[in-house]
């Protein structure tokens, strides 16, 4: 082969090699673009654009009186576009950007106008189209950013980005805090906040992001491409006002006390609302938190407040009567192996079942229901869970604690159980079980589960009602109720609910001392007690039931010294606020009521609308009351029989100064009335 041949033969197989290539990269392309093309087109989409959730403002939780107990609030991450449409050209940008350097700087006060303009000159430099400037930015700062030079060029043209995210609040701070709850994330939710979350989290946002220059992701739109839809509103059941005094009466008694912990309920009797519930812990000497719901949550022993399931049990089941007498003896009962002691030494003798409920005597309580049950012990067990006490509430949130009554089946049951049962051990109970079973007492026997929420709300239209569920119509005959209810009273007014007595209004409760258990050394380790008291109030015409719970006292730990204050301070401050418990008030009421009350001669139209709200005559009124038309600039008015505040409003509008004595009614003024001075003259009253 000569050399021309050979070239020859290499050009060809060269040029044949590059048409093989050159046809597969043709048919790589084709299969690209025409057969796999919606494929990569899609995944360059996707690395180059994006939809992010938008989270959307959570539903507010209201108190039963309107009060804002939670709500979300908008804050806003502030980020700037330093290549916007509005300021692309150099010339624009750095003709404005020292001005936006100094609104910023006088806006926010964290830097000088200086330093922004190094930072904003500095990100132009790199390019930068999502530059941080400020977080958690409130919605109406945002709005006055808006104005500032470049930004006020517009949404698209001045290059502001405010990406918005929502911030939980509870304007009210540590009121109710466990009952309100939380939901975060990676944590189980806990009160209203979890338990309604499929209501009050709505319903999240969509919006477009492109990645830029540092693997940064930036909003394609100024708005957002699919709107949040806010979450609905939860109306509970607390009252703003009677859960503060709940709280500052629980937490004021536990500093006193120095106590581990506690926690009280407040129930409305007819419809089980929980009008508030306070739960705090010792975190360190005298310092208290909600920390845990031992409200709805902790079980325990409940001791002597269980003995009124004790009495129903052994009254309906005709073991015993109110006046069956019983001997206390002297103050102990030896009973398998064990002694069961009164706190008042020396005992009671004999004494009726009313009177050994009211002092309270374990002695006799155990004595009853061991003599009356000792051959069948299920008969009194079984008789307790037809009360329901086994069973939970089925509340409307989780968290519940489960209770516990023994059976004679029961693996720990012991000749112990069923006169330990008879005052309080041997069974768990949460405070709110046994504020329900109390309550179905004030009820006429109508036991009812507590209701923590009322109604939600979406756009200010009822979606959802509750009402109270009735877990039992009548847990007793009419007549066992009200026995109880009288044992219940005869407490408060001759035994060791005293702490409670009033002379405003009847209170019916009872008193519980237990000892606590010390882990696995019992009743024989650290001795720790328990002061709890649960009642209800008006005793005549109950509105409230109310439990106390305070564990592990140091200063003293009988309840009427620990609970008890903590009940009558409540539940005097309900009382002082909700007129409907008022005797004198439903008196007024009466259509035939010819009283008419003292009243202070001041503004006619005032008095009279007071008059027509408490249902009086409002025909006369006392001589000479004043309307402000009545009032002559310059002329003394007649201030006597007024009080202070119309007193300086009538002078005031009348030109006149004043200077007050005493307090009362006006019984003397410097200047006689009628006669016309000059304005700005002083003018001395006397009150009395």
């Amino acid at each position: 082969m000569n050399i021309r041949t050979d070239i020859l033969l290499r050009a060809y197989i060269s040029f044949g090699i590059m048409v093989v290539i050159a046809i597969a990269v043709l048919y790589k392309m084709f299969t690209i673009q025409l057969v796999q093309g919606e494929k990569w087109v899609a995944m360059a989409d996707s690395l180059s654009t994006r939809y992010v959730d938008i989270e959307p403002a959570r539903g507010n939780i209201y108190s039963v009186d309107g009060s804002l107990l939670a709500t979300s609030v908008p804050e806003y991450d502030i980020r700037m576009d330093l290549f916007a449409p509005g300021i692309a050209a150099d010339d624009v940008f750095y003709s404005k950007v020292d001005s936006l350097a100094k609104a910023l700087s006088s806006f926010f006060g964290d830097k000088s106008s200086a330093q922004y303009t190094r930072l904003l000159r500095s990100a132009r430099t790199q390019r930068n189209r999502y530059f941080l400037i400020k977080r958690d930015v409130s919605y109406q700062s945002m709005k006055k950013m808006r104005t500032f030079p470049i930004f006020n060029l517009g949404i698209m043209k001045g290059g502001m980005i405010a990406e918005q995210k929502n911030k939980r609040i509870l304007p009210f701070k540590t009121l109710a805090e466990r009952t309100i709850g939380y939901k975060n994330e990676h944590v189980q939710p806990v009160g209203l906040e979890g338990a309604y979350a499929n209501y009050i989290d709505g319903e999240g946002g969509k919006r477009l992001v492109q990645r830029i220059a540092g693997g940064v992701w930036m909003p394609v739109n100024p708005d957002m491409d699919v709107a949040p839809v806010d979450g609905a509103d939860i109306i509970s059941t607390i009252d703003i006002g009677m859960q503060d005094v709940a709280q500052r009466a629980l937490e004021n008694q536990l500093i006193k006390s120095n106590a581990d912990n506690g926690c009280v309920i407040l129930m409305e009797v007819a419809t089980g609302e929980i009008r508030a519930v306070a739960n705090y812990t010792r975190v360190s000497e005298g310092v208290y938190q909600e920390k845990f719901n031992y409200a709805i949550a902790q079980s325990a022993e409940p001791g002597s407040t269980f003995k009124l399931a004790s009495y129903l049990v052994a009254i309906e089941d005709g073991k015993i009567d109110t006046g069956t007498m019983v001997d206390t003896e002297d103050g102990t009962y030896r009973i398998a192996g064990k002694t069961v002691r009164d706190s008042h030494h020396g005992g009671y003798g004999q004494i009726s079942v009313k009177r050994a409920f009211e002092v309270s005597s374990n002695t006799a309580i155990t004595k009853l229901i061991y003599t009356h049950y000792k051959d069948n012990p299920g008969e009194f067990t079984k008789h307790l869970r037809r009360l329901h006490l086994n069973e939970k509430l089925g509340l409307q949130f989780p968290g519940e604690g489960n209770p516990l009554i023994k059976t004679p089946d029961s693996k720990s049951w012991s000749k112990l159980s069923l006169t330990q049962m008879s005052y309080g051990y041997e069974l768990l109970m949460t405070p709110l079980q046994m504020l329900t079973f109390y309550n179905a007492v004030a009820n006429d026997g109508k036991m009812i589960a507590p209701l923590f929420v009322r109604e939600i709300r979406r756009l200010g239209n009822t979606i959802e009602k509750y009402q109270a569920r009735v877990i039992d119509e009548s847990i007793a005959s009419a007549s066992t109720i009200k026995k109880l209810q009288e044992m219940l009273e005869g407490t408060v007014e001759h035994g060791t609910g005293g702490v409670v007595k009033n002379s405003l209004f009847g209170v019916a409760g009872k008193t519980g001392t237990a000892q606590m258990a010390d882990g696995a050394a019992g009743y024989r380790g650290n001795v720790k007690y328990q002061a709890s008291f649960a009642g209800y109030f008006p005793a005549n015409n109950p509105k409230y039931s109310m439990i106390v719970v305070i564990q592990n006292p140091r200063n003293g730990y009988y309840a009427a010294t620990v609970a008890g204050p903590v009940f009558n301070e409540i539940a005097q401050r309900v009382y002082a606020g909700d007129i409907s418990m008022y005797q004198s008030y439903n008196s007024f009421k009466s259509a035939d009521n010819n009283i008419q009350p003292a009243t202070k001669k001041g503004s006619k139209e005032a008095i009279s609308r007071l008059y027509t709200q408490f249902g009086l005559r409002n025909s006369s009124f006392n001589e000479g009351v004043s309307e402000d038309k009545d009032i002559e600039v310059g002329r003394v008015p007649d201030l006597i029989g007024m009080g202070l505040k119309d007193a300086l409003h009538v002078l005031g509008n009348a030109g006149f100064k004043v200077s007050v004595n005493g307090k009362g009614k006006v019984v003397n003024q410097s200047l006689a009335a009628g006669e016309q001075l000059a304005k700005n003259l002083l003018i001395s009253i006397e009150l009395k």
